[in-house]
């Protein structure tokens, strides 16, 4: 069923049939429930809406008696009865009234008037004093048909039908003198008309009703669109219905969902590096967001208008100020401006910001979004969002968009090459589509030149040098020299040490958006990225010697972490807390370390390749991080060899030998390790004898100790203890020849030569091989059978790896203590320990930890 208030009752059902009640009472009834639809009514509330001057003196089977007779005539389910009182319930839209506030709640107008046939029930309350409810529904109603009368006259006069609206315009200010709106309306009509005249008088006619009658003056807003008339402002002239400023929408806009629900609303700063497309998101979310800024969307680009005066001054003449009627001071305009934007629902899109100056006068009521490179500190209760590159799924999806080109293998590796900056996808892609004869392969060969990349990314005038020459220009030189000394590194990120060794100035770098801000990390440090493309224009003028200077610079703060492992130096004692802070320094520089050594071999500074690879090899060795040791390893020997350094060679040949025993590569570990001893040999002259020498030497033992060959590992390990020139020596030494020894059996020999170990290495404070010898003796007890001997040696080791903070060696130790509590028939404790160990070697990336915990699980 269909019901239909607004002008006489009427209902209709599914067929378009009338089924509207004739009989008086059953009308009223009827009235009385669709003016309370949803809303229960009693009997006893029935009986005094019906018969008021009654006093409600009827039974209720007469009020049941209606009811059921007005159910037989709409439909049974119609009126239902709850708790002994009668409920309408009508579904969406079956009520006009509902519809007609739907329809202007959305906009459409048109519609909305077609359902209007006259005032509320008018053939059953007439004069709307019978009910209360008839009177408040038809002053609501009137407002929201005068509301929608004059947003559809808006949006005729936009669409530039003046003339055919002067009629009716003429007789809605008779009948609504009052009403402004229609008024203001009415003299534009007039205007546009060529009738100047008239609506100046037309305006004077409701200044004179106003002034007899109320002693007032007509509303700010009809009084500037008189003086605009008087001085007969030309844009008045122009039918463009409410200002929306803003450049077109991307047509291939791809990605951000996570950002566009929250770029309107507020003050939102839009920040990010040169070329991530804030302009576009900005842009994008506006157009989304278009309906809900009815009186226009207001855009102006800083970068090209500076002066915040001047956008003022565009802004107020679009939002309807008379040229005349600007005032000159800059003060009197932000006034200004916020009188004319408090009222309306607009929204402002502030785009290419410098800085927080040129954007505080333009802020008012209306949300604002602003665009910037730099985060805009200053613009306090802003929220910020960072734009960054895109992922490769959404640079593979603009390629496609921007090129009209399938998605394959090529396009991915243009993509690549793109590095996911936006402006660079949309320069790649529109090249392909303008030139349909050019493959994907023949532009990916035109960029694999890294010289020649940035020339080849441009599409007529659009460029991505030009996008960072933007933010190049207008940074100081000592900016610019940091940014140029930057290019050097190939780094994917660096810590904030190493711009202040460049000249210190990351944060004026980020705000010009040629650097992004990338977190802090493990030591506390700021770190920062730099983009690829941005790296490649950074390089165009390149700062000399700033990798050398760099080398040394790290090569001092590697030795100075105190960190024994890393120096090579006789140790000293240090505290665990430094170590930890040494390990955590190195752990946050390990990539950017790694990349200074394969930066420092391609610019041919081999001494400084060959010896920061060295001193890397130890931390490297203990956390087990084997791809980041072969990639230094390879630059290492081949500059040591270029350099003609022979100790460097052989120094590099003895971290390979490492590399190797570490992969448990036995036989390539032997070769290497006996050229190095070679080598170390011949640089040793006749004495035979050196650090160099002993340390292969004690390393070929671990090699001959892990192919089976344990006479001769002894022998090799007892030549390394007579030949020890230090404590240190003298412990690793004792340290192997322990583990030779358990392998032979030769328990009690391997404890004594095991303590002996943890004795020298407390004492010199080498806390790392502490515990690994720990570890070690842990396992000879428990081949003795002291099982209460094992776990004490096996908790110490876990207590030096859980201050050191070392997850690796921490699991080593689990295990070990895993492998106690089985001796000792705890099963389930076991399990547990084994477990924990198992998740860590997996997570590092140590195959041969994860093996022997699996092994021990299989056996709990």
């Amino acid at each position: 069923m269909e019901f239909r208030i607004m002008g006489p009752l009427e209902v209709r059902d599914g067929d378009g049939r009338d089924r509207t009640p004739t009989v008086p009472k059953h009308r009223d009834l009827l009235a009385m429930f669709l003016l309370n639809a949803g809303r229960p009514l009693t009997a006893e509330r029935l009986r005094r809406l019906l018969w008021p001057r009654e006093g409600g003196d009827r039974s209720d089977s007469l009020i049941r008696g209606y009811v059921g007779q007005l159910r037989r005539l709409i439909g049974p389910d119609v009126i239902t009865t709850v708790s002994g009182s009668y409920v309408l319930n009508l579904g969406d839209g079956l009520l006009d009234v509902d519809r007609f506030r739907l329809l202007v709640d959305r906009g459409a107008y048109e519609d909305a008037l077609a359902l209007w046939r006259g005032e509320v029930l008018e053939d059953v309350d007439p004069e709307g004093e019978r009910w209360v409810e008839t009177r408040l529904l038809r002053e609501e109603l009137e407002e929201l048909r005068l509301l929608a009368l004059e947003r559809r006259v808006q949006a005729d006069l936009d669409a530039g039908r003046h003339r055919e609206l002067l009629a009716e315009l003429r007789q809605l200010t008779k009948q609504h003198p009052m009403w402004q709106r229609f008024r203001g309306q009415y003299m534009l009509a007039l205007y546009r008309s060529g009738r100047r005249v008239d609506a100046l008088a037309a305006y004077a006619v409701l200044r004179d009703q106003l002034d007899g009658g109320h002693a007032i003056e007509p509303d700010p807003e009809l009084q500037l669109l008189y003086h605009r008339m008087l001085y007969d402002d030309v844009s008045l002239h122009v039918s463009a219905g409410p200002p929306v400023l803003l450049p077109p929408d991307m047509t291939d806009f791809t990605g951000r969902a996570d950002l566009l629900e929250r770029v309107i609303g507020g003050l939102v700063v839009l920040h990010g590096q040169a070329g991530a497309g804030k302009s576009a998101l900005a842009a994008h979310a506006a157009w989304l967001r278009r309906e809900r800024f009815p009186d226009g969307i207001l855009y102006a680009d800083l970068r090209e208008t500076t002066t915040p005066a001047a956008v003022l001054e565009d802004f107020l003449r679009w939002l309807g100020c008379p040229a005349q009627a600007i005032p000159a001071s800059p003060e009197q305009r932000e006034r200004l401006f916020r009188t004319y934007t408090a009222n309306r629902r607009l929204l402002v899109v502030l785009d290419n910001a410098v800085n927080e100056a040129q954007v505080r006068p333009l802020l008012s009521a209306c949300p604002t979004v602003v665009t910037s490179r730099s985060p805009l500190g200053g613009l306090t209760g802003a929220l910020r969002l960072s734009v960054g590159v895109l992922d490769d799924a959404e640079a593979l999806e603009l390629l496609v968009r921007s090129s009209g080109r399938a998605a394959d293998d090529a396009l991915r590796r243009l993509a690549r090459f793109c590095g996911g900056l936006p402006i660079a996808l949309r320069i790649a892609g529109s090249r392909l589509a303008a030139r349909p004869g050019w493959t994907v392969d023949y532009l990916v060969g035109l960029l694999e030149d890294e010289h020649e990349r940035l020339d080849r990314l441009h599409a007529g005038d659009l460029t991505v040098r030009s996008v960072f020459a933007i933010g190049f220009d207008g940074l100081p030189e000592a900016a610019k020299l940091t940014l140029r000394g930057l290019g050097a590194l190939s780094a994917p990120d660096f810590a904030d040490w190493v711009t202040e060794q460049l000249g210190g100035q990351a944060e004026a770098l980020v705000d010009a958006g040629l650097l992004e801000t990338h977190g802090v990390d493990v030591a506390g440090q700021v770190r920062y990225r730099l983009h690829g493309l941005t790296r490649l224009f950074a390089r165009e003028q390149p700062v000399p010697g700033v990798l050398a200077t760099l080398s040394e610079v790290v090569q001092a703060r590697v030795r100075a972490s105190r960190f024994s492992l890393v120096s090579g130096d006789p140790a000293t004692a240090v505290a665990t807390r430094d170590i930890r802070e040494s390990v955590e320094w190195l752990a946050a520089e390990r990539a950017f370390l790694v990349s200074l050594v394969a930066d420092l071999h391609a610019a041919g500074l081999d001494d400084g390749c060959w010896r920061l690879a060295h001193l890397l090899v130890p931390f490297l060795e203990r956390h087990r991080f084997l791809d980041d040791w072969q990639a230094v390893a390879g630059p290492a020997l081949e500059s040591a060899r270029r350099a003609g350094d022979d100790r460097g060679e052989a120094l590099a040949l003895l971290d390979q030998g490492d590399l190797h025993l570490a992969e448990r590569e036995w036989d390539r570990a032997h070769a290497k390790l006996r050229v190095a001893l070679a080598m170390f040999l011949r640089q040793a002259g006749q004495s035979g004898r050196s650090r160099d020498v002993n340390h292969t030497r004690r390393r070929l033992g671990r090699v001959h100790l892990e192919l089976g060959r344990l006479e001769e590992a002894e022998r090799a390990l007892l030549t390394c203890l007579e030949g020890a020139e230090n404590e240190r020596d003298a412990a690793d030494a004792e340290q192997v020849l322990g583990v030779v020894l358990r392998r032979a059996g030769r328990l009690d020999e391997a404890a004594a030569r095991l303590r002996a170990a943890v004795g020298h290495l407390a004492e010199l404070g080498d806390r790392h091989r502490q515990a690994d010898t720990l570890l070690e003796l842990s396992a000879v007890h428990q081949a003795q059978g002291a099982k209460a001997a094992a776990r004490a040696a096996a908790e110490q080791a876990r207590g030096i790896a859980v201050r050191l903070g070392d997850r690796l060696l921490d699991a080593h130790a689990l295990l070990a203590l895993a492998k106690v509590n089985r001796a000792e028939g705890a099963a389930e404790r076991t399990r547990e320990l084994a477990s924990a160990a198992l998740e860590v070697f997996e997570q590092t990336g140590d195959r041969q930890g994860s093996a022997n915990a699996r092994a021990l699980l299989a056996l709990a």
